[in-house]
């Protein structure tokens, strides 16, 4: 069995499409007006972003732990990672640093979603 696609629910469709594309190189493959957009990575995994109903007065959030975790290759990239957020105005609690096993850089964007960009070659 394989994953085909997450379905992430965000507040605004045309930030969330753009935050992905610049952010993590995923290209837009399909959108059906400004309610829901399909997006690849090139790898074969599928994110769907859909927009929250405008009948709900007040997005809930996401549980506290739920994030979405990205993997690169090598140190340098987590550090370029962290310099490419600051350059665009995303902060961060703090710099990548050593956590778990990995060199780890945590982030909260698009209305409070945490994320996550993680080496693992040390």
């Amino acid at each position: 069995m394989k994953l085909n696609h997450l379905n992430l629910c965000v507040n605004d469709l045309s930030e969330a499409i753009s935050f992905f594309q610049n952010l993590f190189d995923f290209q837009l493959s399909d959108q059906k007006g400004d309610f829901i957009a399909a997006m690849t990575d090139g790898h074969g995994f599928s994110l769907v972003l859909s927009k929250l109903k405008s009948d709900q007065n007040e997005a809930a959030p996401y549980p506290k732990d739920f994030h979405l975790g990205f993997y690169v290759e090598t140190m340098t990239e987590v550090d370029q990672f962290y310099k490419k957020l600051a350059t665009i105005g995303i902060a961060t609690e703090h710099e990548p640093r050593m956590m778990r096993g990995g060199y780890t850089l945590y982030f909260t964007a698009l209305g409070g979603i945490l994320f996550e960009v993680t080496c693992y070659n040390l």
